[in-house]
Formats: structure tokens, sequence, C-alpha cells
């Protein structure tokens, strides 16, 4: 819990004291107190993780979150940090209260970054029908070397930033770099959030600012 949470957490707290000592109605109370908590929690998560676009700020959201292995396995997959990884899915897998789909999208995004084929063949099987299994699936025809198969696979996706991503990893392993770099800028420009700072740290190690900002 990093020093804005605890702030938060304690102004409410002393909030509905007061509210409390002044006889104010229970029903009242938690009504403003769960509305105080859900701005907070749009502002301080929800905005980063979704909206935010500017890199700093998501880079300190994230490396703060180590207590939140739901948050921090962004980070820690975007920056390469090998153990960590290994730590935060090990945290992550052995939730019980995360759901079995959920589970298969972590193991995806694993075996993704491991390029496992075998580990994210078996948990695209496990996810649920949506743009991220399709995301996945591409992934495995373009690692098989279906370059032509992934293409046609992947415009069913909605979500333009994974289009883009897509299309920029399949240009990359033809060795058509201008073209890839172009599309990886494409999906940095089309994603917010921690898409955004993923997108950002995945181009930055295969091409240059300046590949990226033609």
């Amino acid at each position: 819990m990093d020093r804005r949470e605890v702030i938060i957490y304690v102004a409410v707290f002393l909030f509905t004291l007061v509210m409390l000592w002044n006889d104010q109605s229970i029903i009242l109370v938690l009504g403003v107190v769960l509305f105080t908590t859900l701005i907070a929690f749009t502002i301080h998560v929800i905005y980063p993780m979704a909206w935010e676009t500017r890199m700093n700020r998501l880079d300190a959201f994230l490396r703060n979150k180590q207590h939140k292995p739901y948050i921090y396995i962004f980070y820690a997959t975007a920056n390469r940090l090998d153990e960590e990884v290994e730590q935060t899915i090990e945290k992550l897998m052995s939730d019980p209260r995360a759901s079995k789909s959920t589970k298969a999208n972590y193991q995806a995004a694993y075996g993704s970054y491991r390029k496992d084929m075998f580990t994210l063949r078996k948990a695209v099987r496990e996810m649920r029908r949506s743009d991220y299994r399709t995301y996945y699936e591409t992934i495995l025809l373009t690692e098989e070397g279906n370059s032509e198969r992934a293409r046609a696979h992947l415009t069913s996706i909605k979500k333009e930033w994974m289009r883009f991503a897509l299309l920029a990893e399949i240009e990359r392993r033809l060795n058509h770099l201008e073209q890839a770099a172009e599309y990886a800028s494409k999906a940095i420009q089309a994603s917010r959030g921690v898409n955004r700072y993923i997108m950002t740290k995945e181009a930055e190690r295969y091409y240059t600012k300046e590949q990226l900002a033609q």
C-alpha cells in the first residue's frame, strides 16, 4: 500500500467518524463512504490502468504495485524482469479467488512472454471467446510462421491497438522493419493505460525513435 492510498483510507475513516459523531444516518454515512471510495479507486487505479498516456506516470504507478500482482505483472513483463515475472505469475496462479478463465489469461500472457507455445496453446483453449483469445491465437499462428493466416485471423479483433501490435510483429518477423515500426507506432497511439506502457516498451526494444516517428 503506497502513501497516497494510506492517506485516502485515513481520510475516509476520519470523515466517517465525524459523520457518526454528528449523529448522521448510517445509510447516509455508508453511501458517502462508498461513493468516496469509488471516486478514489477510479482516480488512483482505474484511470492509470485504463486511460493514462504519460509514460512517466505509468512507470511510477506500475513500479510501486509489487503488493498487487494483478497490476505489477504488467511492469515486470514490460521490463523483462524474468525473476519477478516468475514470482508474480506464481502468486496469480495460486490465488483461490481467481476464476479458471482469469488464470487462463494469466497463463497465456506468461506463455507469450516466455515464447512457450505449449503453455500458450493450452491456455488459449481455456480462454473465453474474446479479442484477447483471438490475439493469442494470432500470436500462435505468427510463431508457427503462418503470417498470411495470422493476418487474416486478426481482422475480427475489435481493439485497434491489438490489430496494429500484431501487424507490427508479423512485419518484423518478415524483416519489413519500416512497415513494422509504422504499425508499432500506431499501436502505441491507439492504446491507453497499461497497454500503452507495454506497447511502448516493446517498441523501444526493436525500433529506433526515428523509425517510430516516421
